[in-house]
């Protein structure tokens, strides 16, 4: 991209260019100019005393002379002298020039609408801007006085950006207007060299077409500026010209040599050319030699490299702020440059950044829409793994039960009866087909009053009410869980084949007390799960219903957390309080016992403690 612009191509980034030129003009603010030179205006009041624009030969004359009795350094005409006026008016013009030392304005004629910047490296200054003819003041006023070119470099906006210092042409070089009115002031020629020119003690560093950058001070009559009119009438005082280099032209309103400068949005041509010729005298120059053109196509290259690095580092929010920082770190850096006299392109750099940083951004879309699809996908498996509760909750809170957390909570525990001896008897497929269609009976019950399955036991589950937080109705969603579960079982047990339904069976058993939740596990596998007394009395509170042939025993513990609105109280026979004692467990615990309104001896049937079934 460096390349292409250096070449002449992309030049729509000049646009860029340019207003990024601008804004760091504005923001740099406004300089005093060094007191050097001042301008004449041609300008309406002018025109108004003398009845015609342009000015009478012999007008334009009584101008000269005014200036050249007030001592100058030297007098720069911004004005075109290319046709014959009358006889006694060109006479006294060319004695009044030759009065002081003189530059006179000539313009350069290009066969295109911009200047042809041809590169001829063979030949001694083959970059030069090429014009296609000159256009020369008449001799009797060249033969008085120097002659300049007065051809700007002007953006796309036609802001003028610098002043080339040389022209080259089929007859030779011509040296410019403000480099004429300088030397003629210091009373010096010029040395011209490769990215520089040499004014007396003055070295000053030049584009690589020869062209001096503008660096503006200000907006209009910045540069101190007087009317022509004004001086006429011996107005202002006699310092105002005396050893200063006075630079005369037109600023009639319509006159039509104006220019938008970033202060002004028409500034007449005779500022430009005032402001070009200071900077010279003053060596007040803006740098954009070969040596910074280089440092521009390095930083095409580091700037993104740099921000392609921040962005791949850390892919992060971070990485993103860090990029942004370096860009404006560099912008800043293009500012500080400028105020300090160095003109570092930015609209290349950031322009060469970003087609890498496009290409990243893309590459890491379609990544990281692969890796989203992946890590759906995977997302999906797990779940059918672990609970979705669990799921949310260690996604919300990847600590979650990281650490033991004792609590009040609900356990129901239910299990399948008559299953070992019916796996004895049928293969292993349909066996697999009987806990699935299970398992998803107990998994539709449990996700619809919002408890948690800890885990599959086989042919049996435990299931929790009271996590990730204890709820007042934990143990009412149990019971209504439990009481569900029953009802879903029995359905299901009556769908099955007749030797099936007449081997299986069910039980439940239900308790709420202080649970200890938690993870458990090594380090390859972890599960979350309830642990405590009151996990091993729900557990074991299922073979008292099995040996009370009921469907579901649960503690008075769990009862009366319920209440009276629980589902036990709505439906089917409830029997309690028992004293009953539980296998492994000193003392007796109060349970009750409940069993379907509508029991048959097959669908109803459970297991008595030794094993034998109820005919």
């Amino acid at each position: 991209m460096y390349f292409l612009h250096a070449q002449g191509h992309l030049r729509a980034l000049d646009r860029a260019e340019s207003a990024m030129t601008d804004f760091r003009t504005v923001l740099r603010g406004v300089r005093t100019p060094p007191d050097l030179v001042t301008i004449v205006e041609i300008d309406d009041a002018v025109v108004s005393q003398f009845g015609r624009y342009p000015l009478a030969r012999s007008d334009l004359a009584r101008l000269v002379d005014a200036i050249a009795r007030l001592k100058p350094r030297a007098i720069g005409l911004d004005i075109l002298l290319l046709d014959k006026g009358t006889d006694a008016g060109d006479a006294a013009l060319a004695d009044a020039l030759g009065a002081a030392p003189t530059a006179i304005a000539a313009a350069a004629v290009f066969p295109e609408h911009r200047q042809s910047i041809p590169v001829e490296k063979h030949q001694p200054l083959g970059t030069l801007p090429t014009a296609a003819s000159f256009l020369w003041p008449l001799e009797e006023f060249a033969k008085r006085a120097s002659v300049g070119v007065v051809n700007v470099t002007t953006d796309q906006n036609g802001v003028p950006r610098s002043v080339p210092m040389l022209f080259r042409g089929s007859d030779g070089i011509a040296m410019s207007f403000p480099l004429r009115v300088a030397s003629l002031a210091m009373a010096i020629e010029p040395v011209i060299e490769p990215n520089r020119l040499v004014l007396g003690q003055l070295s000053i560093p030049t584009d690589a077409d020869h062209g001096l950058p503008i660096s503006f001070y200000g907006p209009r009559r910045t540069i101190r500026t007087i009317s022509a009119a004004a001086l006429l009438a011996g107005e202002p005082p006699a310092a105002a010209i005396a050893g200063k280099v006075v630079v005369v032209g037109a600023a009639v309103a319509g006159g039509g040599d104006f220019f938008p400068t970033p202060f002004e949005p028409l500034m007449p041509g005779v500022e430009v050319m005032a402001t070009a010729i200071t900077d010279l005298l003053a060596g007040d120059v803006i740098r954009h030699d070969r040596s910074v053109q280089v440092a521009e196509g390095i930083v095409c290259v580091i700037l993104p490299m740099m921000i392609v690095g921040l962005l791949a580092w850390r892919r992060s929010t971070a990485g993103i702020v860090a990029a942004a920082g370096v860009v404006l770190l560099w912008m800043s850096a293009t500012f500080l440059a400028a105020s300090s006299g160095v003109w570092l392109g930015a609209a290349v750099p950031l322009a060469a950044t970003a087609p890498p940083v496009l290409l990243f951004g893309i590459i890491q879309l379609w990544w990281g829409r692969r890796r989203a699809h992946y890590f759906a996908m995977k997302s999906e498996v797990l779940g059918q793994f672990q609970a979705p509760s669990v799921q949310r909750w260690l996604a919300a809170d990847p600590n979650f039960l990281a650490e033991p957390v004792r609590q009040n909570g609900a356990v129901v525990f239910i299990d399948l009866s008559g299953f070992t001896s019916l796996s004895e008897s049928i293969g292993p497929d349909r066996i697999r087909e009987l806990l699935n269609e299970f398992h998803g009976i107990i998994d539709k019950d449990v996700a619809k009053y919002r408890g948690t399955i800890t885990g599959f036991l086989g042919d049996g589950a435990m299931v929790l009410f009271g996590l990730p937080q204890p709820a007042p109705d934990d143990a009412v969603r149990a019971i209504d869980c439990a009481v569900s579960l029953s009802t879903s079982t029995s359905r299901w047990l009556k769908a099955l084949p007749a030797p099936m339904a007449s081997t299986l069976g069910y039980k439940l058993g239900a308790h709420f007390g202080t649970i200890v939740a938690s993870r458990l596990g090594g380090t390859s596998h972890r599960h979350i799960t309830a642990t405590g007394d009151t996990v091993n009395v729900a557990n074991r509170l299922m073979e008292v219903a099995a040996g009370h042939r009921v469907e579901l025993s649960v503690s008075d513990e769990l009862l009366q957390a319920a209440g009276r609105d629980s589902a036990l109280y709505q439906s089917g026979a409830l029997t309690g309080p028992l004293k009953t004692r539980l296998r492994g467990r000193s003392g007796s615990l109060a349970i009750w016992l409940w069993s379907q309104p509508a029991r048959t001896a097959d669908a109803g049937a459970v297991e008595h403690p030794d094993g034998s079934r109820p005919r």
